[in-house]
C-alpha cells in the first residue's frame, strides 16, 4: 500500500512538473520590438501624414502606405491609398483653404512587425471661397478618431497597412 501511494505521489509530482514546464513553453514571448523607440517610430509616420494633409499637400504620402493597403473613411471603403489620395483625398484637399487638427491623442502598440494606433483628434476645415459667394462659407468643424494597423517592411519602415477613419459633429459642452 505504502509504494502504490509513494508511486501515485511521484507520478503526480511528475505530471505537475510536465505542466508547469509546457506552460512555459506554451506562454506567449513578450511583444518584439515593443520599445520607446519603435512606438516613436510608428508615431512619426502617423506624423507625417497629418501634416501632409495639414499642407493640403499628398507628395510623397504613398511611402507611408502599403501598396496594398486599405483605406477605410466613415463607413465607405476607398480602396488602397494610392486609389484613396488620387481620387479622393487629393482633389478634396484643392477646395480647402486650410486643415488644421487640434487635440490630438495617439496611443500606439508595437507587437513583433506590427504596430496598432488609435488617433483621436479635432479638424477644422476651411473651405475655398467660390468667386461667386459673396463671404467664405463656415468652417467645418469635426471630432474624429481613426485606427491604423502598420507593418515594418524589409527595409525597417513602418508603413501604414490599414486605416479607418471617421467623424462627427462635436458635441455642445454641457454647462454647469
Amino acid at each position: 500500500m505504502k509504494k502504490i501511494l509513494a508511486l501515485s505521489l511521484l507520478v503526480t509530482a511528475l505530471e505537475l512538473t510536465a505542466r508547469a514546464a509546457l506552460a512555459q513553453t506554451a506562454a506567449p514571448a513578450p511583444a518584439a520590438g515593443s520599445t520607446p523607440a519603435e512606438e516613436a517610430a510608428v508615431r512619426q509616420v502617423l506624423t507625417k501624414y497629418q501634416q501632409a494633409v495639414q499642407k493640403l499637400d499628398t507628395t510623397g504620402t504613398h511611402r507611408l502606405f502599403t501598396a496594398n493597403s486599405q483605406v477605410f473613411e466613415s463607413g465607405g471603403v476607398e480602396g488602397t491609398y494610392s486609389h484613396y489620395a488620387a481620387h479622393h483625398l487629393a482633389p478634396e484637399l484643392k477646395e480647402f483653404s486650410a486643415f488644421t487638427f487640434s487635440d490630438y491623442k495617439a496611443a500606439v502598440q508595437v507587437d513583433g512587425p506590427y504596430a496598432f494606433a488609435t488617433e483621436t483628434y479635432n479638424y477644422t476645415i476651411n473651405l475655398k471661397k467660390a468667386p461667386q459667394d459673396k463671404e467664405a462659407k463656415a468652417p467645418i468643424v469635426r471630432r474624429g478618431v481613426a485606427t491604423s494597423v502598420l507593418r515594418k517592411n524589409a527595409a525597417g519602415q513602418w508603413q501604414i497597412l490599414s486605416t479607418h477613419s471617421s467623424a462627427r459633429t462635436p458635441r455642445p459642452k454641457k454647462q454647469g
